[in-house]
């Protein structure tokens, strides 16, 4: 009987420890003119364990636009792409890191993708060329992308030591770049980032250029 309440007594303060030195970091992203940065992806490695995230993700279409414009997920997770539009898509990346197509079709394809390499996957559409996607695939543990208000927050992060990563689909040649250290205590972490980004072009122009999927392609090609 003692060792039976010994054992719970020790699970429960394992348990305890564990909600204790569970951290939320809140980040904000700038570009260089100090103005909020929307669709900033932020990786981290740091200590040892990692969130218990089911492998699945969904990237949308919607007003003849991917929803979201950047996702972020880990290596080996599966997405679907349904299309909430009322027309028909053909989605299609010719990144190093996926290559992959999906015939003309609407509603949503049985089979999700399998993003199964770490890399910067651009997603075009054959049909509305001025349609760009992207997802970025990660082996980091811990990831996240900004909202419209250039922030994010990641919660149930264990506190310690972390090394980060920052990218964006206007960073120059589309590379991830260093985002330094930042050490996280129990209480949580309110950081800035600030990240260098090229002039953003319009997504969806009146006259779509037809090379438009094309350059962000090169651009990733080259990671």
């Amino acid at each position: 009987m003692t060792h039976v309440i010994s054992s719970l007594l020790m699970a429960s303060a394992l348990l305890f420890s564990s909600v204790v030195s569970a951290a939320t970091l809140t980040a904000d992203f700038f570009d260089a003119n100090g103005k909020p940065l929307t669709d900033a992806v932020l990786t981290l490695q740091g200590p040892a364990g990692k969130p218990d995230l089911a492998p699945k993700a969904d990237m949308d279409q919607r007003d003849q636009r991917f929803a979201p414009h950047v996702l972020a997920v880990r290596t080996g997770t599966q997405i679907k792409f349904p299309n909430s539009d009322d027309i028909r898509h053909q989605v299609y990346s010719f990144s190093p890191a996926k290559r992959f197509e999906l015939r003309l079709y609407g509603g949503t394809p049985s089979d999700p993708v399998l993003f199964d390499k770490p890399g910067v996957v651009v997603l075009g559409c054959n049909i509305h060329d001025w349609m760009l996607g992207y997802v970025y695939v990660t082996d980091d543990p811990w990831f996240g992308v900004s909202n419209d208000k250039g922030t994010l927050t990641l919660d149930q992060m264990p506190a310690g030591h972390y090394v980060a990563t920052l990218w964006h689909p206007q960073t120059p040649d589309m590379q991830p770049v260093p985002g330094g250290e930042i050490d996280i205590p129990a209480a949580g972490l309110h950081q800035r980032f600030n990240l260098a980004v090229q002039p953003k072009g319009d997504d969806m122009p009146a006259a779509p250029p037809s090379s438009a999927f094309g350059d962000a392609f090169h651009k990733a090609a080259h990671e």
